[in-house]
Parts: C-alpha cells; sequence; structure tokens
C-alpha cells in the first residue's frame, strides 16, 4: 500500500514537472504571462525537487533540471515498484 502511494506521488510529480515545462515554453512564447496563479501552484509543487538538481543540471543558459528530476523520480519509482 505504502509503495502504491510513492508511485502515484512519483507519477504526479513527473506530470507536475512536464506541466511546468511547457507553461515555461508558454510564458517564452507570449501565451501566458508570469503571474498566472496556476503557474504559481506548479512551481511551488515542483521547485523543492528541481532547485537542488539546478546546481548541477546547467549548461551555460540550458536548464537540464526538469529532465534530471524526471530520470531520477522514474528511478525511484521503479525501486519501489519491486
Amino acid at each position: 500500500m505504502i509503495a502504491n502511494f510513492i508511485s502515484y506521488l512519483v507519477t504526479l510529480l513527473i506530470f507536475a514537472i512536464f506541466g511546468r515545462v511547457i507553461l515555461d515554453w508558454l510564458i517564452v512564447g507570449g501565451i501566458m504571462r508570469h503571474n498566472h496563479p496556476i503557474r504559481d501552484a506548479v512551481i511551488r509543487i515542483t521547485e523543492p525537487i528541481l532547485a537542488p538538481i539546478r546546481r548541477y543540471a546547467r549548461i551555460g543558459m540550458i536548464d537540464l533540471s526538469p529532465m534530471a528530476a524526471i530520470i531520477i523520480l522514474t528511478v525511484i519509482k521503479q525501486i519501489v515498484g519491486r
């Protein structure tokens, strides 16, 4: 039961990270504003995960922390699932 809960939570976090990436693209494209309440909520959910990874997953101006976080969360989900 605990493994299922952790797996479900990790899946939600992965979707939140994908959502954050898409929302950031919408902001860059001029479709959405920075102060949108949905974006604020997604940032509150994902920033505790992405901030520590961001220190190590930047190449110049390219931020690879969402991709690294998704890989790490997927590995955690696979380990818990066993």
